[in-house]
């Protein structure tokens, strides 16, 4: 005891003694502030001009608002209640976007009968409010009644209202839960099992909810019954209703997730909680044939299984005895395999199984001897996802994608195999000169780093071509093969490259090569990122006069490093939506939650390292640092834009020229509807044209 609390105190006081001195861009960290807002508008009405009197802009606006607002775009449609798709919509008369149904025989049609549920460009004006649409959540198995959240100008932050899908109205004196970060499930028609902010110390240090109630129709919300109970040094602590094929409630779960990456699972019966003896760090996926489906993304070396597998649990065993209860292999990737995502129908277990970061699709079946499986017909060297599958039959929709093919929408049968196509989006730019190869490059350990790069089929190997390199990097996030009609029409169609950086951090190759970029060893990240911009100048793709970088969230952070660490390779730099500071982010917004992928910097070996690398502290004077595009949202709850805006005080302090824009509305993705989102392409698209092409 005496030694631990030696170390505490030693850990104190390295701590105290590296705090760094008072920060005076901290005013920027208060997110509607006046002074903060101040410079915002400040840095817009400087940057704006600049690249909207481009005589370029009003094309690339043009052209992006255009397949933006395409109505032959593909529904994002999920299959719902009896027989129903629904799916919901923007485009040019719908900017907030409609709520819609059809049923599957109209939906194959050219031109489907659409029914409209909820018109949110209507609630909006009627409420005088700027509502994002963020979901909802519909009552199995007539999902008549849903749970929808409203987000005021895209905040994570959402308001509940109980809606009916038959009548098309919210429900008289249903349920509302009014504006919080929140997570609700429900029960049955006349309980919700919910988490959010409760009052006082009912909050996670990122900002979560950490204790669920159960909460009966009829009741005002102050009269919900706690059922469960996290730490406010949770993450959050999240609801799950687990049913089977027929809709009938099989589990309760409380989601307890100590960190990011690590959850334990609580079922929540009559007699209380029983902890659930899964490893922290791993993912329940789903329930089919009395079957409870789990992810590793680590060792279970106790039960026989690795990091990366998908497992079987038997529930009816789980909830009688929890302890001694074994599970079964399902499925187990091979070095270049990733199992990218897991989805249930009535009967099947289905699998986007990723080789080498190309897609395709098995279904499993569970019987008395166990797991059988089939691989589904599927294109190559595409990616292909599980947009949404049926509790009602076997059938799924998948999407089908590929650099240079447009989005296909196909329905399939996870037992039989058997499938169709249901829609195909047409082309948004000419690729019939384009090709795509895939490259490795070698990382500083070693490591062999897999790319893609969309070019012309004539490209000259003289290191002219501009090139955009794009990357992310972490949180177990796979950047796969897509179609961008934007990236196609405003670049690639005007002579650019394209390439996609599948680096560590990302779950390319599963949790490893997730696991292999985490905390301590983050600059791997970045030097498979270096790595592979150095390739790409070494084959004469293109040279760093000619190469410009981009990427969003944990890539703004990613884009922020290569401008401290890397100037010289880059003449363009787009940081969206960024981290930047990282000595102080597990303060601003929702970073306590990501101390699992970065670390703390109150843990002094955790700060040594974040230290090197964090950009807000790394930049410096008289460096050879490119012109970068800064870019962020007012209501972005979850970065926070106080990493942008002090992004852009510390290069201003320091000298340099910069370009910055803060979209008063969109939440992280910066934009709250399709036209913010066709400005803020245009913008970047402008910045990069006037760097790279000029």
């Amino acid at each position: 005891m005496l030694l631990r609390t030696a170390l505490i105190v030693l850990a104190a006081m390295t701590t105290l003694a590296a705090a760094p001195a008072p920060d005076p861009d901290a005013y920027l960290e208060e997110i509607e502030g006046a002074p903060a807002l101040a410079f915002a508008r400040a840095e817009n009405a400087r940057s704006l001009p600049i690249l909207q009197n481009d005589p370029r802009y009003a094309g690339l606006h043009a052209d992006a608002l255009s397949i933006v607002t395409a109505k032959d775009r593909i529904p994002a449609v999920d299959f719902a209640g009896e027989g129903e798709l629904r799916n919901f919509w923007q485009d040019a008369a719908h900017v907030r976007g409609v709520w819609r149904t059809t049923s599957l025989d109209s939906y194959r049609k050219p031109a489907p009968q659409w029914r409209t549920i909820l018109d949110l460009d209507a609630v909006s004006a009627a409420e005088k409010a700027n509502w994002v649409w963020k979901g909802a959540n519909c009552l199995a198995p007539e999902e008549r009644l849903c749970l929808v959240q409203l987000s005021d100008g895209g905040k994570d932050a959402v308001e509940v209202r109980e809606f009916d899908t038959r009548t098309g109205a919210f429900v008289s004196g249903g349920f509302v839960s009014p504006q919080s970060k929140q997570d609700v499930a429900w029960i049955d028609t006349d309980t919700l099992l919910i988490g959010r902010d409760w009052g006082a110390d009912t909050l996670t240090e990122s900002g979560y909810p950490f204790v669920l109630k159960a909460w009966k129709r009829g009741t005002p919300l102050s009269a919900a019954r706690e059922l469960f109970r996290g730490a406010k040094t949770d993450v959050a602590v999240q609801p799950a209703v687990l049913r089977d094929a027929d809709g009938h409630v099989q589990a309760v779960i409380a989601q307890r997730q100590v960190s990011f990456f690590e959850a334990e699972y609580h079922l929540l019966t009559a007699g209380g909680a029983k902890k659930l003896p899964f490893p922290l760090r791993s993912t329940l996926q789903g329930l089919v044939d009395g079957q409870l489906i789990l992810t590793l993304e680590q060792e279970w070396p106790e039960q026989g299984f690795r990091e990366g597998d998908l497992v079987a649990y038997d529930l009816a065993a789980l909830k009688a005895t929890p302890a001694t209860a074994r599970g079964v292999l399902v499925l187990r990737p091979s070095e270049s395999q990733a199992i990218e995502q897991v989805a249930t129908t009535r009967g099947r277990l289905v699998v986007a199984l990723y080789e080498n970061v190309k897609g395709g699709i098995v279904s499993f079946a569970h019987g008395s001897d166990g797991w059988t499986s089939k691989a589904l017909e599927m294109p190559g060297d595409v990616s292909v996802s599980i947009a949404s599958t049926s509790e009602r039959d076997d059938r799924m929709l998948v999407n089908v994608a590929g650099f240079l093919t447009p989005n296909t929408q196909r329905l399939a049968d996870a037992a039989s195999g058997a499938g169709e196509v249901l829609k195909t989006m047409p082309a948004r730019f000419d690729a019939s000169n384009l090709q795509v190869d895939q490259h490795w490059a070698t990382s500083k350990d070693g490591t062999r780093v897999p790319y893609f790069v969309v070019h012309r089929k004539d490209l000259k190997l003289d290191g002219t071509a501009p090139t955009l390199l794009y990357a992310y990097g972490g949180f177990q996030v796979s950047i796969t093969p897509s179609y961008s009609g934007v990236t196609g029409k405003l670049w690639l169609e005007r002579g650019g490259v394209y390439v996609v950086a599948n680096i560590r951090g990302g779950g390319e190759f599963g949790p490893r090569w997730h696991n292999a970029g985490l905390k301590l060893n983050r600059q791997r990240v970045y030097d498979d990122f270096f790595a592979v911009s150095e390739d790409l100048i070494a084959r004469k793709i293109t040279s760093p006069r000619r190469l410009g970088i981009m990427g969003g969230s944990n890539g703004g952070l990613l884009m922020g490093v290569a401008l401290t660490q890397r100037p010289e390779l880059y003449n363009a730099i787009v940081i969206q939506v960024p981290l930047f500071d990282m000595i102080g982010y597990t303060h601003i917004g929702a970073g306590a939650s990501w101390v699992g992928e970065y670390g703390d910097p109150a843990i002094p070996a955790e700060r040594a390292v974040i230290d090197t690398y964090s950009p807000y502290q790394n930049l410096r004077a008289g460096k050879p640092y490119p012109e970068v595009y800064i870019e962020t949202s007012t209501k972005d709850d979850r970065v926070h834009p106080a990493h942008a805006r002090k992004a852009a005080a510390r290069l201003k302090a320091l000298g340099y020229s910069y370009l910055y824009y803060e979209n008063i509305d969109g939440g992280h993705a910066a934009a709250a509807n399709l036209n913010e989102t066709a400005k803020r392409v245009a913008l970047e698209y402008t910045y990069l044209t006037r760097k790279l092409m000029d």
